[in-house]
């Protein structure tokens, strides 16, 4: 199960033990995704031997490329040879027998040009006969070359071909483009191959072994770019495995650097680590993905969010996915969905190594996350199905890409979504489902409910400032719990029982009219944080905040709606002025934490995703007042 995939060329792998608090971006609301289906498309053609590296689409064709040697028709029982490139109908999978082009070596990037041609880099010397090292331009019906395109590289691989407007990016392992130095990246114009003077970003120095770009990824808006490969500087400046390139006006290195891809990983036949690289359709973030075993602060074998207009040095993630020391080979945000393949067997695993640690969510090989917290939403393919005396789980998943009509994949195996399907996948986009977003109440007024005994709560009517007069509400379901809090039309609140594995579990209930429902998520499921430790709770934009009692912090951990999946890591957001080891039940409400104290007192204190205040904080109620808020469970609805 170990992979190692990439030894041959000499690059990496990693994954890391040190988990600082990650940044906070600005507006960081949840989102609606759209998720393709999970069950693959059973028309598309299979391909042998190799693997599929890239796809493009133009018109109703779709192109693949790779290092196969023969592709076969969907249900088929013979192989046609086709080394390289070869193209099939996107409706009926049907194979593009016209489209016959003779490359002699592996293609690894495809782009379609503005007018519709195919533009293709990779590993080859000739093409069709004439020589053509590492890119060309085909013609998409017959294969055959444009002859009066003049991209040309001189040498070394083309590793990533991307087209925004008529810009045509291209990433790799050459020096020289069109006649001209260009060190690992360079701009042509993409209707005509000419080379744009005006980009002269040079990346250079390996961190060991040979330099190269190996992920490219332009935002939408075509204002930066983001290189990700073996180089340490850019143009001179600074900076290892990742560059953000400013592309407006003269293009030039941006004022952005981490630290988190310097340090080595634990394997030293692996260089570089970080892999892959996209944006969102928005362009607001793009996401990098590595592979490696663990290092010192760094984001090894994880998948991590940036935000594009960040700027600075030593900048950190938005949030961060560890495997466990497995690695991720690609990635594709597309439809508020960051979508991601590689070797690993696991997700939000940064308590295991090369096991399942504390919080692990079994993801083979696929996965998709949530934009907002890097949890994974319930998508789960699976690399698996390969028939017998087929390759069952190859090392890397090498392109993940979201076409017309769905996700396409390319890898090195045979089997996906627990069926065949040689060396590529299509997840379509029918069949597929919408996540809504879903938050806290969002009411400025509604109801505090106090737990006061087994199936007992007080409910109080609260404008945000200020408190009804308090009525009995009976909660038949509501037993041996402790800290809650509603999300959307649910209540997530913690169940003391014996005969769970940790003593206690998060249950979900509905919550209508302000009745809570039997949990139906149970005792088995979120029990291994023990959630009875903690002493009050809310959630807000992805994150479960608590308290526990005795301890002056305000914890978090993310938490995913979809699946309820609730993150692996724990963090503390940075707080003043309050001791938070006294609180009993948190709720948010319109701006303000509101909050139970050990006297039975309520308070509230405005919330800050940054740090909290507590010199801000002030008395609603003394505990004097009839009601006692010294109670873990605590939540607020609007009815």
């Amino acid at each position: 199960m170990r992979r190692r995939w990439f030894a041959a060329l000499a690059v990496p792998v990693l994954a890391v033990g040190l988990l600082a608090a990650p940044a906070r971006a600005a507006d960081l609301t949840p989102v609606t995704s759209t998720l393709t289906s999970a069950n693959p498309a059973d028309n598309i053609p299979h391909a042998q031997d190799g693997d599929t590296k890239a796809f493009a689409e133009i018109g109703n064709t779709v192109y693949v490329g790779g290092s196969f040697t023969s592709v076969k028709a969907a249900g088929g029982t013979s192989w046609t040879s086709r080394n390289y490139l070869f193209a099939y109908d996107r409706a009926s999978g049907v194979l593009k027998a016209d489209f016959t082009p003779t490359l002699d070596g592996a293609v690894h990037a495809l782009a379609a040009s503005p007018d519709g041609k195919l533009i293709v880099g990779g590993a080859f010397k000739n093409v069709n006969g004439v020589s053509r090292k590492n890119l060309v331009q085909l013609d998409p019906a017959t294969g055959a070359t444009i002859t009066g395109w003049v991209g040309r590289s001189d040498g070394g691989l083309v590793r990533r071909t991307v087209v925004v407007g008529n810009k045509l990016y291209i990433a790799g392992a050459f020096h020289w483009v069109n006649g001209t130095e260009h060190s690992l990246l360079a701009r042509l114009d993409a209707t005509t191959g000419a080379i744009d003077p005006s980009f002269q970003i040079d990346a250079s120095v390996a961190r060991a072994s040979s330099e190269l770009v190996w992920g490219l990824a332009v935002a939408p808006d075509g204002k930066t770019l983001v290189a990700v490969g073996n180089f340490t500087e850019v143009n001179g400046e600074p900076r290892n495995q990742v560059v953000v390139v400013d592309l407006n006006g003269t293009p030039a290195v941006a004022n952005w650097s981490t630290q988190r891809y310097v340090a080595p990983c634990y394997s030293g036949s692996f260089p570089f680590y970080a892999r892959d690289v996209d944006f969102s359709d928005d362009g607001t973030y793009f996401v990098i993905i590595a592979d490696g075993g663990r290092g010192d602060g760094a984001y090894c074998d994880a998948i991590a969010r940036f935000e594009t207009a960040d700027r600075g040095t030593a900048l950190d993630a938005t949030w961060v996915n560890y495997t466990g020391t497995d690695s991720v080979t690609s990635v594709e945000v597309a439809d508020n969905v960051v979508y991601v393949g590689g070797h690993f067997r696991w997700l939000s695993n940064a308590n295991g190594n090369d096991s399942a640690g504390s919080g692990a969510i079994n993801r083979f090989g696929l996965g998709a996350l949530d934009p907002i917290n890097g949890l994974p939403l319930v998508w789960n393919p699976t690399r698996s199905g390969a028939p017998a005396g087929t390759t069952t789980w190859g090392p890397i998943m090498w392109e993940l890409w979201r076409g017309s009509n769905g996700l396409l994949a390319g890898f090195d195996s045979d089997g996906v979504g627990n069926e065949y399907h040689g060396r590529m996948g299509l997840f379509p986009l029918a069949g597929g489902r919408t996540v809504a977003a879903t938050n806290a109440p969002t009411a400025s007024s509604g109801y505090l409910y106090v737990g006061t005994g087994n199936g007992q709560t007080t409910k109080v009517p609260f404008n945000g400032s200020t408190l009804g007069t308090p009525a009995s509400s009976a909660q038949a379901n509501l037993t041996s719990a402790g800290a809650s809090f509603s999300v959307g039309n649910k209540l997530y609140w913690s169940k003391t029982d014996a005969a769970a594995p940790g003593g206690s579990y998060l249950g979900v209930s509905m919550l209508t009219g302000g009745s809570v429902g039997a949990p139906w998520v149970g005792s088995g499921y979120n029990d291994w944080f023990n959630p009875a430790t903690m002493a009050g709770a809310f959630f807000l934009d992805g994150r479960m905040y608590y308290t526990k009692a005795g301890t002056n912090k305000l914890f978090y951990r993310y938490l995913e709606p979809d699946g309820y999946i609730v993150g692996c890591s724990e963090f503390t957001l940075p707080s003043v002025g309050l001791n938070w080891g006294n609180v009993r039940g948190l709720a948010w409400v319109n701006g303000k934490i509101v909050y139970g104290n050990t006297d039975g007192s309520l308070r509230a204190v405005p919330f800050d995703e940054v740090a909290v205040d507590g010199a801000a904080s002030v008395e609603i109620a003394p505990a004097s007042a009839g009601v006692d808020w010294s109670s873990k469970t605590l939540f607020f609805a609007t009815s």
